[in-house]
């Protein structure tokens, strides 16, 4: 009986806060709703943010690229330089509530194609459709909360 006694008191002090730290500091929210970083299905962490009154996405972590660190496929040859790492992939989103964007637009760099957009979130699953026309023509991805913390790429580094 003693030894069940002292593992329930030895759980209970290491659950309870500790009285000797230092005084808290601002509280960083976690992310919830379509904010914050998404491992895309090909890898690639992508970072939704809040551009002023709109949604936006950039990529934030490169992976499996094969080798490119530029926008080379871009339909727009003076854009096949700039860099993959930070490049906004997705613009003019409107939050319809804290799990939804809509009306935006998504570019695809891996195909240098832009489509229109939606946002939704359940829990740790951002599901993203693209399409041209209407929702009904187009296509679906569903993207994950990043399991590891995110190390941003730095523009011009591989």
């Amino acid at each position: 009986m003693k030894p069940l006694l002292l593992i329930i008191l030895a759980v209970s002090i290491s659950a309870s806060p500790s009285r000797t730290s230092q005084a808290p500091g601002p509280a960083v929210p976690s992310p919830s709703g379509i904010f914050g970083d998404w491992k895309s299905t090909a890898g690639s962490i992508v970072r939704v943010e809040r551009c002023g009154a709109q949604v936006c996405l950039a990529l934030v972590q490169l992976i499996h690229t094969n080798g490119a660190t530029t926008d080379v496929h871009n339909p727009d040859p003076a854009l096949r330089t700039r860099p993959l790492c930070g490049l906004r992939i997705g613009t003019g989103f409107t939050l319809a509530d804290s799990d939804h964007a809509v009306g935006g637009t998504v570019y695809d760099p891996k195909t240098g194609k832009t489509y229109r957009g939606s946002l939704t979130a359940d829990g740790v699953r951002l599901r993203l459709r693209g399409y041209i026309g209407i929702p009904l023509f187009g296509a679906s991805q569903t993207w994950t909360r990043p399991t590891r913390p995110v190390v941003p790429c730095v523009a011009g580094m591989r």
